[in-house]
């Protein structure tokens, strides 16, 4: 199978880096993109400020095929998903020409001629991309690789609060927001409501929090599942990303100034719509009435339905690949420590299948731009036989002062510091801020 390519799912910043490092390493490669152009995902929250500086969202290989180009790094500052973009996904993307395939949809991976039950001569064929394009058009493309980073953005969480959609959540879609939102100005003079504890959300409350300023009569409640609000302000000083550390404390700014009003505990059941307005229902039969329209800002979860003819071995809590699902999950590590990110962590029963970026850490909320670059580095070794290199580990994260996993799910005062790192999402916008 060595004289096919290596098939790459998803054109944004760890599909890029993977692509970057095979072509360095003479590997054919084919990526597979359903945008119309590069990170179309990341373009989605072009509007929100990274919490990453330049430094840390540029990938080693990425960096070495575009210099001959006259491109050079950004040597400072806190980019916008629009000018990661620009400044380096695109250029990237151009580097890497014909190799990528714009507006194709993977609608499923398979053993070539075999389904998931069928064990003989199975990891000798290779495996079988299954694609539609922009037309309709479905092809199949054979590859003695694939590495998924197709990412979660196409999956957000829903406001209710067990994991599926609250009750009535479907019928009062055209009041629901599911994104971090930029013009928020036909909104003003409403009541607002903004469902999440992550940076996304923090992010949607900030700006919200603005428009409220300007306009009398806009009012913005936050409702958090969680019993505290300790760890949404975030570690302060104790964070090495000051970004990070700048959006937390601007948050509880506007909480104590009465800007925001804040419900902790309330875990949404219901949204009753009637013909002006939303009432949002807690499980616990709270109500917050009057509300125009709801940000559910709840996370992102990985779709791994075109991964159904393979065998695939996922953390059932996590969603995430199992390898590395003990080092991420927040009910066991409230700092979100990350030891294991290479290639043999993250192999799956499928020889030669990868899932890499923030889809291999499933619903856990804690990822990193640096930590997926790590990722593709040790995995597209492995592919290339160089096995020391796959089994080094180059990653360095920033610590954090934030504490508290779903442990403290049900406490009214949580918080603390302990000595693992944590990380935040980069590469979709929950991990971005303002």
């Amino acid at each position: 199978m060595s004289e096919l390519p290596v098939v790459v799912i998803g054109a944004g910043p760890q599909g890029l880096a993977a692509a970057a490092h095979l072509v360095e390493r003479g590997l054919d490669v084919v990526v597979v993109e359903r945008g119309d152009g590069p990170a179309a995902a990341v373009s989605d929250w072009g509007h929100v400020r990274l919490f990453s500086a330049w430094a840390e969202l540029t990938d080693t290989a990425g960096r070495r095929l575009l210099e001959p180009t006259g491109w050079s790094a950004p040597a400072s500052g806190f980019p916008t998903g629009a000018e990661w973009v620009s400044g380096y996904l695109a250029p990237l993307a151009d580097a890497l020409g014909e190799r990528i395939r714009y507006a194709t949809t993977v609608t499923g991976v398979s053993r070539q001629g075999r389904d998931k039950v069928v064990d003989a001569g199975r990891k000798s064929q290779p495996f079988a991309v299954h694609t539609v394009d922009a037309n309709g058009n479905d092809a199949r493309l054979l590859a003695r690789a694939v590495i998924d980073a197709s990412g979660t953005w196409s999956l957000p969480n829903p406001a209710g609060a067990d994991g599926f959609p609250a009750l009535g959540e479907a019928g009062a879609a055209e009041r629901i927001s599911y994104r971090i939102p930029n013009d928020v100005a036909a909104l003003a003079g409403q009541h607002i409501v903004v469902v999440g504890a992550g940076h996304s959300a923090t992010h949607a409350v900030l700006r919200l929090s603005e428009l409220a300023r300007r306009s009398p009569g806009t009012r913005v409640t936050w409702l958090l599942r969680r019993g505290s609000a300790t760890n949404v302000f975030g570690g302060g000083a104790g964070d090495d990303l000051p970004e990070r550390a700048a959006l937390g404390s601007r948050a509880r700014k506007v909480i104590e100034s009465g800007v925001v009003d804040l419900v902790t505990g309330f875990r949404v059941a219901e949204l009753q719509t009637d013909a002006d307005a939303l009432t949002v229902i807690a499980e616990d039969g709270r109500e917050i009435t009057d509300v125009a329209h709801v940000y559910a800002l709840t996370g992102f979860r990985p779709d791994t339905g075109i991964l159904r003819e393979l065998r695939i071995d996922l953390d059932p809590v996590l969603d995430a690949v199992a390898g590395i699902a003990a080092d991420i999950d927040p009910n066991i590590h409230s700092c979100g420590s990350v030891s294991a990110t290479g290639a043999r962590q993250l192999a799956q029963p499928e020889p030669g299948l990868f899932i890499v970026g923030v889809k291999s850490y499933g619903r856990a909320p804690t990822f990193l731009a640096l930590t997926g670059y790590e990722q593709v580095r040790s995995v597209v070794a492995h592919l290339a036989g160089d096995h020391e290199a796959a089994a080094r580990n180059e990653l360095a994260l920033p610590e954090t002062g934030v504490c508290g996993g779903s442990g403290d799910f049900d406490e009214a005062a949580a918080g603390g510091c302990c000595a693992a790192p944590a990380v935040l999402q980069i590469g979709r916008p929950v991990g971005a801020s303002v």
